[in-house]
């Protein structure tokens, strides 16, 4: 239990509405600066603070924990993903860890969808030849690029994201849905999508776009490389809004390169904010810079989710979306 007013340390600014929540809670310290913690200041918030509130961003592996002048209590995560944190040593430090699940569904399936069309259509190729005043106008062959109304999508991780997108592409553009996840969607989902459960190699192999919604893991690390590609159809489309690292990023470029795939939309990258060398460069890539949750209304529900996270552990209560309770 925390004695008298909690300090609590956000690790970069948080939509203004949200922070003046927080400080209502205890004593608050801001990210002014709002650049990432050096491993200096991450330590000296995990050892000077009751609660810390992180990012993606910030590296908590073992080594942040291994003194044992650990004062924080919480890591109330700003986020869903929390690969970025080492449990176990989180655990063996006795800090409990939140995160901030449900509400970013549907703004990262909404980019996800946006990624898909935007690679298919060549929308991103299409805007930097407008801008850079070389479009000398309209003819029949110009430009030519993929349809997806009606074609098949496969999605890797059929959890609250993989979903959503599911409805939109089914719904919306008419899309066939294969999935393949380690245990079968309810049967009320099955049956509205007419979605068919596939393994990860038939997904590949039969779908037109593939799109990743899968957690960071062990087992999910560069799970699309260079085998995985050499499956995918030729003029198939990789979307990726899950994890930088379940995702190989030089075998896509070469992939892209070789023409062994026609395209790819990608929002998040291995080591944010560098990109694998090349990958910029190709006009058949559309690179977005990690936009999944990014609408006024997501942040704040995500920051609000946080506080609610914060407020239960200061009361003493369960958390209400806990990771290591």
């Amino acid at each position: 239990m925390v004695e008298g007013r909690a300090k609590i340390v956000l690790t970069r600014r948080w939509p203004h509405v949200v922070e003046e929540r927080m400080a209502q809670l205890g004593e608050l310290v801001r990210n002014d600066a709002d650049r990432p913690l050096s491993s200096r200041e991450l330590r000296e918030a995990l050892t000077t603070a009751d609660v810390v509130c992180p990012t993606v961003t910030d590296d908590l592996s073992s080594g942040m924990f291994a003194r044992g002048d650990v004062r924080v209590q919480l890591l109330a995560n700003f986020g869903v993903g929390f690969n970025h944190i080492d449990l176990a040593a989180a655990s063996a430090c006795r800090i409990q860890v939140s995160n901030t699940p449900g509400v970013l569904t549907d703004a990262t399936a909404e980019l996800a969808l946006t990624l898909m069309l935007m690679s298919a259509r060549r929308a991103g190729e299409g805007e930097r030849l407008v801008r850079a005043g070389a479009w000398e106008g309209w003819y029949p062959t110009h430009m030519l690029s993929t349809q997806v109304t009606g074609k098949t999508v496969g999605i890797v991780g059929m959890g609250r994201i993989g979903t959503a997108f599911a409805r939109k592409a089914f719904h919306g553009l008419g899309m066939r849905i294969l999935y393949c996840n380690r245990t079968g969607v309810d049967q009320s989902i099955s049956l509205e999508l007419e979605a068919e459960r596939v393994a990860f190699k038939d997904l590949l192999e039969r779908a037109d776009f593939v799109s990743l919604h899968c957690p960071a893991t062990a087992q999910t690390r560069h799970m699309m490389d260079e085998r995985a590609f050499r499956l995918m159809q030729p003029h198939a489309h990789l979307i990726n809004t899950a994890r930088g690292d379940v995702l190989d990023e030089p075998a896509l470029v070469n992939a892209l390169v070789q023409g062994q795939i026609a395209g790819a939309g990608v929002d998040v990258y291995e080591r944010e904010p560098e990109l694998a060398a090349g990958l910029a460069q190709l006009e058949q890539v559309v690179v977005l810079p990690h936009m999944g949750s990014g609408t006024t209304e997501t942040r704040e529900a995500m920051g609000m989710c946080a506080v609610a996270n914060v407020q239960a552990f200061l009361a003493g209560e369960a958390l209400p979306n806990p990771v290591l309770p």
